[in-house]
């Protein structure tokens, strides 16, 4: 199962345990790390996480630019932006760091 380094909106680091094929929204929200209030649709944006390593967060998801484009005005977009709705955890996200972005 890979680990993932989490850097909270409030700045706080923990390492979390993910099965792989969970969307990573679920694995972060079970802990209470991010809502997921759409129930992953990539319609809301309570999931957005900001990866370190832009390479790793992969492409964005069609939906997922569109709500991403919204968001630009209430929060910051960087490369490594991504709806963790819309990311199937692997073997390849184990050890990576990511942050939650602050709420739009």
């Amino acid at each position: 199962m890979p680990k993932i380094n989490v850097t909270t909106a409030s700045g706080k680091t923990k390492t979390i345990t993910a099965h792989t094929g969970a969307s990573m929204m679920d694995a972060l929200s079970a802990l209470g790390l991010v809502e997921g209030t759409c129930g992953g649709a990539a319609s809301c944006g309570t999931c957005h996480v900001y990866f370190a390593d832009k390479s790793i967060a992969g492409a964005r998801t069609e939906d997922e630019g569109y709500m991403l484009e919204g968001l630009e005005e209430f929060v910051d977009i960087r490369a490594g932006s991504r709806l963790s709705c819309q990311i199937k955890i692997t073997e390849a996200h184990d050890g990576i760091n990511i942050e939650i972005a602050p709420d739009a």
